[in-house]
C-alpha cells in the first residue's frame, strides 16, 4: 500500500513512497487496486487542503516514476479523480485541482437501476473497443476524416452553447473516429448500438443540469483531448484520452449505483 510519509508543503512526498507492487503468484494486488490506492492518496490530499484549488498535479511521467507504478495505473487514478469532480484536465497544460463541489445527491430510480446494468455492460465493451479505435484512428486518419471528427466536435459545442440536445453530435464524434480506423467493423458495431451508446439517453439522472451543470462541459473537454491526440497522430495519447473519457462515464454511473443502493 502507499506508505504514510512526511509531505512537502505542497502535499507531495518528500521522497518516493512505497507501493506494494503485484508479484505473480504471490499477491492479489491488481492494477485496479493500485489505481484505487493512488486515487485515495490524492483525493485525501485534495479534501484535506494539502492540494489547493487550481494547483497543478505532477505529470503522468512524474507520477509513474515517483510511485513506481505503470502509466495505466496513473491514468486510471486520474480518470477517477476527474469522474469524482476533484480535478480537471486542460489540454496541453496539465491536470489541476478543481474548486470544492457540493456533495452528490445523484440517485437512480428503479427503472434506471435496471437500465444501468445494461449501460455498464455497454461501457465496458466501449472501453475495450473504442480505446483501440482511437489509437488506430490517430495512425490511419486522412485529412478528410480528421475534419469530420473536428466538425462533429464543433457541432457538439454549438448545440451545448445553445442549450440544445447533444446526443446526436456525441454519437457522431465517436462514429467518425471509428470510421477513421479504416476498419469498417468498428463503425458497424457503433452504428448497431446507435444512441444507446450514450449513457444519458437511458439514464436521465446521470445528466441533471441543476445538480451537475458542468457535466457536458467535462464531456466536451474530454472530447477535445481525444481530437488533439488524433490530430497530432499520437496513438498512445489517443488511446489514453479515450479510455479516460469512457472510464469517467463508467465511474459516474458506478457512483450513482452505489448511492442508490445505500
Amino acid at each position: 500500500m502507499i506508505s504514510t510519509m512526511e509531505s512537502s508543503a505542497k502535499g507531495f512526498p518528500a521522497s518516493p513512497p512505497t507501493i506494494e507492487l503485484p508479484l505473480r503468484g504471490k499477491s492479489g494486488r491488481s492494477g485496479r487496486n493500485l489505481a484505487a490506492l493512488l486515487f485515495d492518496e490524492f483525493a485525501s490530499k485534495i479534501r484535506n487542503g494539502l492540494l489547493a484549488e487550481g494547483e497543478k498535479l505532477p505529470t503522468e511521467s512524474s507520477l509513474v516514476q515517483t510511485y513506481e507504478v505503470s502509466r495505466t495505473v496513473v491514468r486510471e487514478a486520474l480518470s477517477r479523480l476527474q469522474a469524482s469532480g476533484l480535478v480537471e484536465t486542460r489540454h496541453g497544460i496539465g491536470t489541476f485541482v478543481r474548486a470544492a463541489q457540493p456533495a452528490s445527491t445523484l440517485m437512480l430510480n428503479a427503472d434506471e437501476l435496471t437500465a444501468a446494468v445494461d449501460v455498464m455492460a455497454v461501457l465496458e465493451l466501449r472501453i475495450s473497443l473504442e480505446t483501440e479505435s482511437a489509437g488506430l484512428a490517430a495512425l490511419r486518419r486522412s485529412p478528410e476524416q480528421l475534419q469530420g471528427i473536428r466538425m462533429a466536435l464543433q457541432a457538439f459545442e454549438i448545440a451545448f452553447a445553445r442549450g440544445e440536445d447533444t446526443v446526436a453530435h456525441d454519437l457522431a464524434f465517436h462514429t467518425q473516429i471509428a470510421e477513421a480506423t479504416g476498419n469498417r467493423y468498428f463503425g458497424d458495431i457503433l452504428r448497431h448500438f446507435g444512441a444507446q451508446l450514450i449513457p444519458r439517453t437511458r439514464i436521465a439522472s446521470i445528466h441533471q443540469p441543476q445538480r451537475d451543470p458542468d457535466y457536458l462541459r467535462r464531456v466536451n473537454r474530454e472530447h477535445e483531448e481525444i481530437l488533439a491526440a488524433i490530430e497530432r497522430q499520437d496513438a498512445d495519447s489517443a488511446r489514453a484520452a479515450m479510455r479516460i473519457h469512457l472510464t469517467n462515464s463508467r465511474e459516474r454511473l458506478r457512483l450513482a449505483q452505489k448511492t442508490s443502493a445505500a
